[in-house]
């Protein structure tokens, strides 16, 4: 509890019940988020942090590439597969709907992506 960590974003998935009508999280009582998401620009995500808040999933985006670690037990090992999104190539996928942004911009990439999703799914 005495580390800090601030996300870019994060997401309840299987505990998103646990957290319907919350204004404030408290881990003392509340459940880490399921899932994190980190860009690094200005700096390196601290896997320590994570790992002392038990989130279950870290995805780590920095120089085009995606990485996932998931917790095994109190480690993240780096993993090609999200298990929250098992059939959907995460780490192939987002570097190219980031590099669509960049040179086309967010309104492209964003129905590039939301196309992509239809056809997987």
């Amino acid at each position: 509890m005495k580390s800090g960590i601030e996300p870019d974003t994060c997401f309840y998935i299987a505990n998103h019940y646990k957290m319907v009508g919350k204004r404030r999280l408290d881990l003392n009582v509340d459940p880490p988020p399921d899932l994190s998401i980190e860009i690094d620009v200005t700096s390196i995500t601290q896997l320590k942090a994570y790992e002392a808040l038990q989130v279950k999933e870290l995805w780590c985006y920095s120089d085009s590439q995606l990485l996932i670690y998931i917790l095994q037990g109190d480690r993240y090992i780096a993993t090609a597969m999200s298990p929250t999104f098992p059939n959907l190539k995460i780490t192939e996928a987002i570097p190219q709907f980031v590099a669509i942004a960049l040179h086309q911009g967010r309104s492209v990439a964003m129905r590039a992506c939301r196309q992509w999703l239809q056809d997987v799914v």
